[in-house]
């Protein structure tokens, strides 16, 4: 296993080879998410040095990407899943990674207000994976399974009434949408018990992104998980003789997207957390995200547009909000390199050596004013066609990517080794428009086959085994 000094804490967009980088957008073409396996590996042994006794699930939400997750459940890491969606993906890389394991000890279905059917398709996958683990965040929940026929392992979420995180649209603690008043935990799992569920844990999270300036509040936060973990062992153990089995306190444990941050003390995270949480008869589970991929992978992108604004140099290239989502969303900051002005060469007859440094504004394509990945930032004067970085792209880019304004989504590759891969074909037009109906289609019909109502054709399987990279 690499230890946490044979690898740094964290990889900036520097330490990216930047004609390597460049190749790979010659091969796939741009715009390009890149993914390293190995990066992703040396985050993972970090943590598991930092929480040596813990039981470690990655947020599936943070990246999805099938050689995410069978990377990361090879390395013993469990799979947190906040939809059927990702329910279904977890099991199918566990299958693959562990040669057929169904069991489904090692996933977690977190629901936040699942939909119906997400319910019907994770209990019927329940049936054949009878470890699974279903969070609940609402009483009505326990419900609703109930009808469902579930009796199986069950987690509460409560909301602890303390918040943390980079935006305050991520910060999850104190917001009412996150799980049930602490103070309502003890009677509604001790009722959940009475009514033959099988009760394993308590869980919460405080935010995402948390940084080591927010650690009051993280140990603040595990301190009442703490001693609610002692008053629920105890009033379940009153029930069906057993206590709990875990107390999940979460991840999001933050990484610097500025140059100039330091990277999370995460060993002062794990002692904190370690101390905050007190005796308890029961097993610590945290469950980071970001933390495992944000730096091990990056954007790449070209430059199609340069024009001089009134105010500013204006940049365009050819990934957007659609493509990465966070800078419109929550106003984060991403690092950007210009690749071409880094990886030219040293020839005094080439342009390209000593760029003036240049404010520029680098937007995208969509039709937005807010698809804009930095303002007035310092690079080398852009060009038309060069190749620029994004870093820290490995959590929530193309997670959170969409087909706004009919854009495809763009192609992933993976990095393992001296092995590139295309893990994921860039999308065309057709993909965009392929699961549309028309009045005189005879196929269309209420809901559809497949996996959550989804419809899949033959034709459609096909088309997401091709390579197409239009």
């Amino acid at each position: 296993m690499t230890t946490p000094a044979a690898s740094p804490a964290v990889r900036r967009l520097d330490d990216w080879d930047a004609v390597d980088l460049s190749a790979l957008l010659d091969d796939y073409g741009s715009p390009l998410y890149v993914l390293d396996l190995e990066r992703v590996r040396e985050n993972c042994h970090r943590i598991q040095s930092a929480f040596p006794d813990a039981e470690i699930l990655y947020a599936v939400k943070a990246n999805a990407l099938g050689d995410v997750l069978e990377t990361l459940h090879t390395e013993g890491v469990g799979l947190e899943c906040a939809s059927a969606g990702e329910v279904e993906r977890a099991l199918a890389a566990i299958e693959s990674s562990t040669e057929g394991d169904s069991s489904g000890a090692d996933v977690h279905y977190t629901a936040v207000n699942p939909p119906a059917r997400d319910l019907d398709w994770v209990v019927d996958a329940w049936e054949d994976h009878p470890e699974l683990t279903i969070t609940v965040g609402a009483e009505d929940t326990l419900d609703r399974l109930e009808e469902r026929g579930y009796d199986g392992r069950l987690c509460l979420r409560v909301n602890p009434g303390i918040g943390a995180g980079h935006h305050e649209k991520v910060q999850t603690g104190a917001n009412a949408k996150f799980g049930v008043p602490a103070e309502r935990a003890v009677d509604v799992l001790t009722d959940a018990a009475e009514r033959g569920f099988d009760v394993v844990g308590i869980h919460a999270h405080v935010g995402s992104g948390v940084s080591s300036d927010q650690l009051d509040d993280h140990r603040e936060f595990v301190s009442r998980m703490g001693d609610l973990a002692r008053d629920v062992s105890d009033a379940i153990a009153a029930v069906d003789g057993d206590g709990l089995e875990f107390v999940d306190v979460g991840g999001g444990f933050g990484v610097p997207y500025r140059e100039e941050e330091e990277p999370l003390d995460l060993e002062a995270v794990a002692e904190a957390t370690r101390e905050a949480i007190g005796e308890i008869d029961a097993t610590l589970t945290i469950e980071p995200g970001r933390y495992f991929v944000a730096d091990a992978g990056v954007l790449l992108t070209e430059v199609n547009t340069v024009k001089e604004a009134r105010d500013t140099l204006a940049v365009g290239i050819d990934a957007g909000m659609t493509t990465l989502l966070r800078p419109a969303m929550y106003d984060a900051y991403h690092p950007i390199r210009n690749l071409t002005a880094d990886s030219s060469g040293t020839d005094a007859n080439d342009s390209h050596t000593s760029r003036e440094m240049r404010p520029q504004t680098i937007t995208g394509p969509i039709c937005e004013s807010g698809d804009v990945f930095c303002t007035d930032r310092q690079l080398p004067a852009s060009e038309r066609g060069d190749v620029l970085a994004i870093g820290n792209a490995g959590a929530y880019g193309y997670e959170m990517a969409n087909q706004y304004n009919s854009r495809p989504r763009p192609a992933s590759v993976v990095l393992e080794g001296d092995e590139v891969r295309l893990a994921r074909r860039r999308e065309t037009v057709d993909d965009v428009t392929r699961l549309e109906t028309r009045r005189s289609d005879p196929t269309n019909e209420a809901g559809g086959a497949g996996s959550n109502g989804n419809a899949d054709t033959d034709a459609d399987r096909e088309a997401d085994n091709g390579h197409d990279t239009r």
